[in-house]
């Protein structure tokens, strides 16, 4: 089977049906190729907190046709206002809706993960297939070593490969029914956690880059003091709450926390009645609204907790294996630029997939040569020092945290700073012709 322009058509399966598995697919399909997005949830996951669009990521979606669409799903969130423990606000930083410069802590373009996911799902589904409940947990490749982390010999598959003859390598992967299935190109866009990350990597390398700083949110009831500013209320001890409404009756809560220790790093692979009995330990004595969101916290239909991380690797592929999105570059939410970064890696690896489909090996050692400058950049948005600023230990520290903050928002500095930037969090770095044109699905 051939794709556009008389390319070999691949047999592609990408592991995860997130934001960057459905961009993957969205543009794959308009390069001819039959892709397949194995989702270890038995249905679409459209769920999750609220996430954001910037830079890149902006231009991303508007190359897919799928901006205008984003538009009409997007939170009304204003602004971030830093309050004390009785809700007023010490200092608010408005949204940049300028369409010129830098976002501000709360993008132009904010918007549930979930309805992000279901644009790109709407744009998707009727070129892709998608197989839910089933996750991939490992995979052969005929020209490298297994998929279990452990060196193993090559094997001859025998079946047919992209361009049609008996001798080219495949990827066999291994799914969770107890099935199988071969394919040309394997792509594990699983998320932070990666099993494909964790197979295709040599054993024992820690992909983790730490800073010392744990995150929990979940979904409470709204009320009529929750407004379309996002508050932010800092607690000693290192501990921080932020609220934010996404619609008439929900609001979102987020614990964050700054330490560094073993039961705080395990905790996020506890059953979740321990999660959420950590997180209420911990913040039981902050004041504001704590008990609020304590006693909402075991009956919200969301609940996820995290270590903040960024994954680092040398590496995004070998052999037929790749990976994508958060699974081989999450720059963290502190980034502000996870869901972009996903995005735009979408973008690049179909692009190369699209423009070298018989020379793979050609096509990921240029999706790496060409996205890493951009991946580096976001992620050195992250600096843990400036971070431990906005999580004081001491009351003193939050006090002149406040105080600062309240002069530079009277002044109106970080207004003038967003709009006259030259540059937002992904710096000058340009995104790649469109990977297909839109009228090939």
């Amino acid at each position: 089977m051939v794709g556009a322009a008389g390319a070999p058509s691949l047999r592609i399966l990408i592991a995860g049906g997130g934001v960057a598995g459905h961009a993957l697919a969205f543009w794959l399909t308009r390069g001819g190729h039959r892709v397949t997005v194995a989702e270890r949830f038995p249905s679409l996951r459209a769920a999750g907190a609220q996430v954001d669009l910037r830079g890149q990521g902006i231009e991303a979606v508007r190359r897919m046709g799928l901006l205008d669409t984003v538009r009409e799903a997007l939170v009304d969130e204003a602004g971030v206002a830093f309050i004390d423990a009785r809700g007023k606000a010490k200092a608010t930083i408005m949204a940049n809706t300028s369409g010129k410069g830098r976002q501000t802590l709360t993008s132009e373009y904010e918007i549930m993960r979930g309805d992000l996911v279901r644009v790109l799902h709407d744009a998707t589904k009727d070129d892709a297939e998608f197989v839910y409940g089933t996750s991939v947990d490992g995979f052969e490749q005929d020209d490298t070593s297994d998929g279990s982390g452990a060196s193993g010999t090559a094997r001859t598959s025998g079946a047919s490969g992209a361009s049609g003859t008996s001798d080219e390598p495949k990827v066999t992967a291994r799914f969770s029914d107890g099935s199988s299935g071969e394919f040309d190109l394997l792509i594990g866009a699983d998320g932070q956690g990666s099993r494909i990350r964790r197979a295709l990597l040599p054993r024992g390398h820690d992909p983790y880059w730490r800073v010392g700083i744990h995150m929990a949110y979940w979904f409470v009831p709204r009320i009529d003091s929750d407004t379309n500013i996002r508050d932010t209320y800092m607690v000693p001890g290192g501990r921080q709450i932020m609220r934010r409404s996404h619609n008439a009756t929900e609001t979102q809560v987020y614990f964050v926390l700054r330490e560094e220790s073993e039961e705080a790093s395990a905790i996020h692979r506890a059953p979740v009645e321990r999660q959420r009995e950590f997180w209420a330990d911990r913040f039981r004595d902050a004041g504001w609204q704590t008990g609020r969101f304590i006693e909402s916290m075991s009956t919200s239909p969301f609940f996820y907790s995290q270590e903040i991380v960024q994954v680092r690797t040398d590496t995004w592929s070998r052999g037929r294996v790749a990976l994508a999105g958060d699974a081989a570059h999450c720059a963290s939410p502190y980034s502000g630029m996870g869901v972009s970064g996903g995005l735009v890696g979408a973008h690049v690896l179909a692009g190369e997939i699209n423009r070298h489909p018989d020379d793979l090996p050609t096509a990921l050692a240029n999706y790496d040569r060409t996205l890493r400058p951009f991946v580096d950049e976001i992620q050195g948005e992250v600096n843990p020092r400036l971070l431990r600023l906005g999580m004081p230990l001491t009351q003193r520290a939050i006090d002149a945290f406040h105080a600062a903050t309240g002069i530079a928002s009277f002044l109106h500095i970080p207004d003038l700073a967003a709009r006259f930037s030259k540059e937002d969090r992904g710096g000058d770095w340009h995104l790649p012709a469109d990977p297909a044109p839109l009228s090939a699905a």
